[in-house]
């Protein structure tokens, strides 16, 4: 059986990360490697251009596309948490294994509790990327 391609299998890209209608969105650490489906995806979901690095507003979700090199990853989760909601989500989408820029599982595991995340979740999300969900512990959600 052959599943046919096209608008719905870009919407379930963007359901994949949990964007809604109306959701603003900050994307991080582009570059020409980036899958172009799934940041057209978003936009098409949110109704919204993806933000760059220099935005200023409060986003309900953060798209940080990271591969092995690019940096410190604890820097960059807090920085990147500083912008968003307080039910905001960021997702940390990798090269998958195999594949040039390929990050371990464990780096975003180790990285994400020092930057005051909790991982929640991981999804394949197109041949070349996987994401993982990253979110502030509820109980400091509730002391806001």
């Amino acid at each position: 059986m052959v599943a046919a391609t096209g608008d719905s299998d870009k919407s379930d890209l963007a359901g994949k990360l949990g964007i809604e209608p109306g959701m603003i969105v900050q994307e991080l650490g582009w570059d020409s490697d980036v899958d172009e489906e799934v940041r057209s995806a978003v936009e098409d979901r949110c109704g919204e251009d993806l933000l760059d690095e220099d935005a200023q507003e409060v986003v309900d979700v953060v798209l940080l596309w990271w591969r092995d090199g690019d940096g410190d990853l604890v820097d960059t989760l807090v920085d990147a948490r500083s912008p968003l909601t307080d039910e905001g989500v960021i997702w940390v989408l990798t090269p998958k294994t195999g594949t040039d820029g390929h990050v371990e599982p464990s780096e975003i595991a180790e990285a994400a509790p020092t930057a005051g995340l909790s991982q929640t979740s991981n999804v394949s999300l197109s041949e070349g990327w996987v994401a993982t969900r990253l979110v502030p512990p509820k109980a400091a959600q509730r002391r806001r």
